[in-house]
Order: structure tokens, then sequence, then C-alpha cells
């Protein structure tokens, strides 16, 4: 069959599909001929560079740069926490060839601490031979200088210089900032993802305290620069970099002048001080004594060193003024006094009275006052600390209110400080002691419980705050941390407290007379100002069981006893009594009478804190000047001399 002829429309057709297809695929292999011209531009012009140290044998490098810690200040801005420039060479294993031979060459240019050398071997063998390991910290300028002119016969080897964490009020804040050191296996482990900057050998980090709660604010965001090394290691030039993040810096609520008066005052008493403002729950300050330099940890603290801190009985690594927990003692009665007064259980002028004893489920239970104070309304036994009164108040009220009204004035509750092993204290009930000792409560627990002895355990930083909220009717929250890089931290619980406003009245001017009235326990430790007055209570719990056969025979005094069978000293305080500003805690530990040992103590911090320096000498009693005006001579001498010029300028 004979095929019809072509359409000449069709032949158009195809030619024209052929022809667009053509210049699609003409115009994609431009196109990638295109790409490939600039591609290979970019290469030979661009990257020249780049490809021709690669052909030298040349390498880039990403090195990690470390961001500047954040600082720490007091209230008034002075540094308590801060950085300073620090010399160390270091050394990069993959760079350096023959390690021993190029350290062998380094020693006889600098010397090296044997030591440091082999702790600096140890991490070598166990980081990624790229990183720098320092061989040598805080060297002079000198040696850096040898080092820098030999470069060429030490490959691998680098002089840099850093930050060095440095803590120039020494002991002053040990025990609230805490202090930093290098990063070690056990940090790595109880981090679930840390930080690349955590992998560079010695690179430090906050141990304990401050240091180590804030350690996120405070360590900031690496930087990194890209630098040329040539084939034996050596630094030819930074080709980029981008700087880290510095570290938020902290300011914190502690007055440093105040700080620095506490642990001179404290002595050489194991002991602890709290002062808290009455208006916004900042701590103004907060002393553990003996203290100890935290300088010596940054570098690594030595092996004796360390046991001088490890084997002292006062226990100078504890913090006492959170750590710390002890029977209140009788500090603990004004607990007792409002939980009863809130229970309805007594009022104003509900007496007891008390003939020196009490007997309870056949046990004989004592008053301080061996002759017993008669009939006592609340203020009365508040003023002279009668035992008996408190143990009557509280087998009628039982432990549950108690506890109750503890945990309102904020004993017993963990506080949210950033400071290391915060203590909870203990305020017990019945329910607690069935689950954690096995037993049923009784009825002479309750008797023990009264005058804050038995279960009772409260830290100074507790007490202080108990006094504080007791003195200011408000649930005020201790506050450490004042702002973070300038922006103010909230002040909490500036509201009222859950407690009748005249039963804190009471309470309050029962504390008054503790301190002005001639019968008060703390009288001898008054002042005669008629614009301030103190209001305190003293506190002396016992740390050994008394015998009935030691009673009979006369109680035997602190002062013939071992220093660690002695009473503990307590007294808590505020001041002025009329428009309360501070509220001040001190813990002596067996340092025997609360009355006598602690109460001037706690008289001389709380004046300091008021006068911000030292008080005028006639605002104490006559027959104290003289003692006191040379003791204030003594703590002067004391003061690091940055602190003295700080007042002259003031």
């Amino acid at each position: 069959m004979a095929r019809p002829p072509r359409n000449p429309r069709d032949n158009a057709t195809s030619k024209g599909k052929f022809t667009r297809r053509g210049l699609i695929l003409g115009g994609m292999q431009a196109g990638f001929m295109g790409l490939l011209a600039l591609r290979m531009r970019y290469m030979q012009v661009d990257q020249a560079d780049q490809f021709r140290l690669l052909a030298e044998e040349n390498r880039i490098n990403i090195r990690l740069i470390p961001p500047a810690r954040g600082e720490i200040f007091d209230r008034m801005g002075v540094p308590i926490a801060s950085n300073e420039p620090a010399y160390r060479i270091t050394i990069v294993r993959e760079d350096a060839g023959d390690v021993e031979e190029v350290i062998a060459r380094l020693k006889e240019l600098v010397p090296l601490d044997p030591d440091e050398l082999e702790r600096a071997l140890a991490e070598m063998k166990r980081s990624a031979p790229f990183l720098p390991i320092t061989l040598a910290d805080r060297v002079t300028w000198e040696d850096v200088s040898k080092v820098a002119v030999n470069a060429p016969a030490l490959p691998g080897i680098t002089p840099e210089v850093g930050l060095s964490r440095s803590y120039p009020m020494k002991q002053d804040f040990a025990h609230v900032v805490g202090y930093v050191g290098p990063v070690s296996d056990y940090d790595l482990e109880r981090i679930e993802d840390p930080d690349q900057l955590l992998r560079i050998p010695r690179f430090q980090i906050g141990k304990v305290g401050l240091e180590s709660k804030m350690e996120d604010q405070l360590r900031g965001k690496a930087g990194a620069r890209r630098v040329e090394v040539n084939a034996v290691g050596r630094v030819m030039r930074e080709l980029s970099r981008r700087e880290g993040e510095a570290g938020a810096n902290l300011q914190l609520s502690i007055d440093h002048r105040l700080q620095n008066y506490i642990l001179a005052r404290l002595g050489n008493e194991s002991a602890a001080a709290v002062v808290v403002d009455c208006k916004t729950g900042d701590l103004l300050g907060i002393g553990s004594a003996p203290a100890f330099d935290p300088n010596l940890f940054v570098r690594g603290i030595s092996v004796s060193d360390y046991r001088l801190l490890t084997e002292n009985d006062h226990r100078p690594l504890a913090s006492k003024t959170v750590q710390g927990t002890y029977p209140p003692g009788s500090t603990f009665k004004m607990v007792v006094g409002l939980a009863g007064l809130e229970s309805g259980e007594i009022g104003p002028e509900s007496t007891f009275y008390c003939p020196g004893h009490l007997d309870v489920s056949g046990r004989r239970f004592h008053c301080w006052k061996r002759g017993g104070h008669g009939h006592l309304n609340l203020e009365g036994a508040l003023r002279e600390s009668c035992d008996v009164y408190f143990y009557e108040l509280a087998m009628r009220i039982g432990i549950e209110k108690i506890s109750d009204m503890a945990n309102r004035l904020g004993l017993g509750v963990r506080h949210d400080l950033p400071m290391s092993a915060v203590a909870q204290g203990l305020t017990p009930t019945k329910a607690w002691k069935r689950e954690v000792r096995g037993e049923e409560w009784r009825i002479g627990d309750s008797v023990n419980a009264a005058i804050g002895q038995g279960y009772v355990l409260a830290s100074p930083m507790q007490l202080a705050l108990m006094t504080a909220r007791i003195a200011s009717g408000k649930a005020l929250d201790p506050r450490l941390i004042k702002s973070i890089n300038g922006v103010e931290q909230p002040i909490i619980g500036d509201v009222p407290l859950d407690i009748n406003e005249n039963h804190l009245r009471l309470v309050r001017k029962g504390m008054y007379a503790v301190s002005n009235d001639r019968r008060g326990t703390g009288y001898g430790s008054r002042v005669i100002s008629d614009t301030i007055r103190l209001a305190g209570k003293s506190g002396t719990s016992q740390v050994r069981n008394i015998t009935a056969a030691e009673r009979r025979a006369g109680v035997t005094s602190n002062a013939d006893l071992p220093w660690n069978r002695r009473d503990h000293a307590l007294f808590v305080e505020f001041a002025p009594y009329d428009d309360p500003q501070v509220a001040t805690a001190v813990v002596v530990e067996h340092g025997g009478g609360g009355s006598s040992v602690a109460a001037p103590i706690a008289r001389d911090v709380t004046l300091q804190a008021l006068f911000q320096g030292d008080p005028p000498l006639d605002i104490y009693p006559a027959k104290d000047r003289e003692k006191i005006r040379v003791q204030q001579e003594r703590l002067r001498e004391m003061r690091p001399p940055e602190i003295t010029e700080r007042k002259s300028r003031a």
C-alpha cells in the first residue's frame, strides 16, 4: 500500500521542536560550563593562598578561644572574684614531634616544676594530639621572651597569655564565692552534655560555692580562631578570629567591709555570723571562721597546705553559716512562744510557775536557774530564758504546731541559695520520728524541743532569717545575688507573715527586755543610745548529757571541759528596735554561754552593719569603752589596705 504524502505543516512543527530542544540542551551545557569556570576561578584565584599553603605542607587549625569568666562584685561594686593576665607555656603533641626532646630543650631555657610536668605528661596521654597542654603556668615575661626567641628549636611550644582567676579579698569570701580549679574526669562524668571548652586540658571551672552553682552563667561561650601552622607546627599567622562571649558579671548583696569585719571579729573561734537586711532579705554579711585562701586552689593546692586545712579541728573548709546545723537552744523559744499565742493556748498575761525543774513521765527536766524563776508570763520567760515556762507550753500545744511555726519562720526549710551544701535543718514531727527513727513520739521529745534541744537543728543563716521575719513581720527569703549583668534580681517574700501582728509585737517586746532589762540575759551586751536599741535572745545548746550525779555534785563549768565538749554559744538580735534594719545571728561552736560569748560578737557585728563602720564609743556602756577602743584599733590593723583606704575616702 502506498504511504500518503507528508503534510508540510508536520515538517515545520518537527523542526521547531528540534530547535527548542537544542537550545535547552545547549543552554544547560553553557550553564554547566559557566559554573565550572566560576568554580575554577574561585579555587585558582580566590583560594589560591590557601591551596598554596597546603601545597607547601602548611595546615589550617581551628583553635578554641576560652571566654573571659564573669567577675563577681560586692554590693558596692568592689571586685571579690576577678581575672588577671597570666603567662603560660603550652605544647601541642602532634606539632612537637619528639616530645621528650622538645621538653628537654625547654628545660634548658626555663625552670619546669617536676610535679607540674608530670601532671602535664599525664594529661597529654589522655588528650587529643592537637590540644594544647600547659607545661608551665604563671611564668615570667623573661621566660616567655626566651621561648619566643628560641621558637625554631621548640616545635609545638607556644608562649601564651591568658586570664587566671584571682580572689583579692582572700579568705573573706572563701565560703561564699568558693573557688575554681582544673576540670577533672569526675566533673566531666557528672555533666550530661559537657561543653567542648571543658575538654581543654587545665580549663578551670567552679568547684564549690557560688563559682560552682553559677558556673553556666559565669563561664561564657567560647570563641574560635583559624591559624596557619607550618610543617613543624609553628604558628605562622592568624587567619581569622571570632571572639567568644564573656560570662555574666554577678553583684552580691554582701558588703565587703562588713564581711571583713565579721571574719576579723570572730577571730580564732570556730564560729559563724550572718547579717540579714530586714527590709529586703539581703544577706549583708555571711562569715564562717576559720576560713582559707581560695587562691591556693586555683592552680592546685599542695598536699601540705591541704593537710593543714583538713586536719584542723575547727574545720576551715566547712561553711558553717549554711552547712552547719546546731541545736538552736533558747533562741528557739520565740518559735514556741508564737506557736502558743497563735494556738490560743496562752495570752499576753498567761503565767506558768517555775520551781527550777519539771517532772515529766518519771524524768526530771531542769531549768538553767536551779532555784527557779517563780511565776512568769511570756515576756518575762523570754527575758530571763526560763526553761520550765516553755516545757509547760510545749506539752500543751504539741510538736506539730511548734514545727509548723518554725517552718513559717524559715527553720527546717532548705532555702534556694547558690552556695554549697545548703542544709535544711530539722523541725521534727511525729511522722518524721516514726519514719526516720522507727519510734513513736514521746512527751519528753516535746519538752526537749521546747528549748531548742533534742532533734531540733538550725543553721546560723536560718536563725538570722527567723529573726528578720519576727522583726519585720514579712515572709522574707534570703537573697545573695543582687544583680546579674546589671539586672536587679527580685526580692522574694516581701509580703506579711501569716502571724498575728500583736503576737509578733509581744515576742519583740520580750526580746527587747533580753537586751535592755537588768534581768535580761543579754543585758551585759547592751547599747545606751536613745536612737538605737537592740532586741535579742541568747542561747546555749548542750553537746553532752549531764548525769544526775553531776547535777548533785555541781555541773562542770565549760571552762573546765575539753573544747569539743563545751556547749555551743548562740545569740540572735535585730536593731533598731523601733525600726528594724538588720537582723544578726551568731553561733560559736563550743563557745560556752550564749550571753557571755556570742552576745558581744552579735552586738559588735550589728552595730558595724548599722553604722557601716566603727560605731562611736559613747554608744557603749562607760565600763566597756576602753575595751572596745582597744578592740577597734586591733581590728583596724587587720583590715586589708584597700578597705582602710576606701573607708577614709568615704
